[in-house]
């Protein structure tokens, strides 16, 4: 059926339609109602529920709930008990974690003022004082399409069509997405969102800035021996198990009932078409230091997530007639403090002010330019010009060097407010620095044990991920001869192994190797829309509600 044959859309009008329900999304409704009580304002959220989508380390800084809910701390229902107490750094050689003196820190990469605890939880609370404010919150809507006016200005969402067979055809249970009109829109879909891609694209906000770089965050929750756990012990590390040349770290955060949240960071501008972060992930547990916290312990839940760390060079052009970006979809993670739910918050809150402010004077789908003008001189971007150079130092020097470079250009710019550096650039994109896999030798991983290390199938099980499984296949690839002659002849099919659920599959067939796609194991971690060598694989939004429902990430 062409989109001429298809039913109308049904609509709904709001002042301000907000794209994705986590951190930033939610504490830019916040600040609009709280601005103007008679706002309408709307939040579509294609999770499940609110905080089903939701994956942070976390340690969170509290500036942002601090200016948004200044009295969080007395409300018993906040789920943020845990203050850290204890907070070490560690590098890590394959039988010794050495740990760095917390003296030798930069003053801002100290976390003792900070908390521990699941940043999925953190949005179903503030998910509750929206809505206590009168904000619309639709989760299970998936954001699908941008509209536009005659004048090429945002005027809002739609959510996708359900109902829709894998073939295309229309099931018994079609239903037409519903159109989503605001006088602003703005979109808060986190790290590599569909449709900030198409904006970035569309009004060319990344014409000035440096390109997007990302990690891959891979993690889990255990319930340890609660004589192993040390209430508010935070720590993080880098160098092994991963090489030199190729970034990246770990953390481990004691909290609330004996948990510990252990995670594990790749930066995606590695070389190795062989190297698996997942496989590192489950590698790293085995250190001496480390597998004795879980030995005894039960794994509760896994989850990985793409994390925007270009930083401060790569932030693009934040608004365009009748919108902007907030939160990751703009990218201002403090990537050496491991960081963003702060920045998030604080770009959100001073976009809802412009928002209104713009509304208030009778304004209507024109571009928020203050927003854009003012985010540098706000706690946002002086966050992140501190560390402009640590994840551009970390990646032309190595590990060793690149921290140790950075280091002291945190400390100079914190200690006299310039650089010795200036402001250094990114290279390639991630997808641009894989090597032909003839210059690198097949990496062999041990297997794991089910008790400290683990496949990718059983880990998928443990983030509840579902996807109905006659939809069609929201992993597209545009060419499917690229994808044999240059993804797996050129570079040994490293979407295998990049991705941390399994999803792309090299098969040995009769006639050769055929690609098999199993989008119902997505995660959603967006990782192939970075990494693939061709820029071939593009990750759009499955059915509303599809992808892992995560309990307390």
């Amino acid at each position: 059926m062409s989109s001429d044959e298809l039913p109308p859309r049904e609509s709904m009008d709001f002042d301000v339609v907000i794209v994705g329900a986590g951190p930033s999304g939610l504490s830019a409704a916040i600040r609009l109602k709280q601005l103007d009580a008679d706002l309408g304002i709307v939040v579509v959220e294609k999770g499940s529920e609110v905080g089903a989508h939701i994956l942070s380390g976390a340690v969170i800084d509290p500036a942002g709930l601090d200016a948004l809910v200044p009295d969080w701390r007395d409300d018993a229902d906040c789920p943020l008990k845990t203050k850290v107490k204890d907070d070490r750094f560690y590098w890590m050689t394959p039988r010794r974690a050495i740990r760095l003196p917390n003296a030798l820190m930069p003053p801002l990469m100290n976390n003792h003022r900070c908390y521990i605890g699941s940043l999925g939880n953190v949005c179903r609370w503030l998910a509750q004082k929206a809505e206590a404010l009168g904000v619309e919150i639709y989760p299970g809507f998936a954001a699908a399409e941008v509209l536009y006016d005659d004048s090429g200005a945002v005027r809002g969402i739609a959510t996708g069509d359900m109902g829709i067979a894998r073939d295309g055809s229309h099931k018994n249970s079609y239903v037409r997405g519903m159109e989503l009109r605001g006088k602003y829109t703005l979109f808060a879909e986190g790290a590599r969102g569909s449709l900030s891609r198409q904006l970035i694209a569309r009004f060319g906000l990344d014409k000035t800035s440096e390109p997007p770089k990302f990690g891959i965050g891979l993690k889990e929750v255990w319930q340890v021996d609660p004589a192993k756990h040390l209430n508010g012990l935070i720590q993080h590390s880098f160098g092994w198990p991963l090489n030199n040349s190729t970034g990246g770290g770990s953390f481990l955060y004691h909290y609330d009932d004996d948990r510990v949240a252990v995670g594990f960071v790749v930066h995606l501008n590695y070389d190795d078409p062989y190297l698996s972060p997942f496989e590192e992930f489950q590698r790293f547990k085995t250190h001496p230091a480390i597998r004795g916290v879980f030995e005894g312990g039960k794994r509760l839940a896994y989850g990985a997530r793409a994390i925007t760390e270009g930083g401060y060079q790569s932030v693009p052009r934040l608004t365009f007639p009748g919108g902007a970006l907030i939160g990751c979809a703009a990218g201002f993670v403090n990537v050496p403090r491991i960081k963003g739910v702060h920045n998030a918050m604080g770009s959100a809150m001073l976009a809802a002010e412009h928002v209104a402010a713009a509304l208030d004077a009778g304004r209507a789908n024109d571009e928020i330019a203050g927003y854009e003008n003012a985010w540098r001189d706000s706690t946002v971007g002086k966050d992140l010009f501190k560390v402009r150079n640590v994840k551009p130092l970390w990646s032309k020097f190595g590990t060793i060097a690149g921290v140790a470079l950075g280091g002291l250009d945190m400390w100079t710019n914190t200690l006299f407010g310039f650089s010795p550096f200036g402001t250094w650039p990114h290279t390639r994109p991630d997808g641009k620095t894989l090597d032909p896999a003839r210059a690198h030798t097949p990496v062999v991983y041990p297997k794991p044990d089910g008790k400290l290390t683990f496949d990718k199938l059983s880990s998928v099980f443990l983030s509840n991920t579902n996807h109905e499984e006659d939809q069609p296949v929201h992993l597209k690839v545009a060419d499917m001869v690229l994808q044999k002659t240059s993804e797996h002849d050129v570079y040994a099919g490293p979407s295998n192994r990049y991705c941390p659920a399994g999803v792309y599959e090299w098969v040995e067939d009769t006639a050769g190797p055929r690609y098999q796609i199993n989008a119902q194991n997505c995660v959603h971690c967006k990782t192939c829309d970075v990494k693939d060598p061709n820029g071939n694989i593009t990750w759009v939004a499955p059915e509303g509600g599809g992808g892992p429902n995560y309990e307390a990430m």
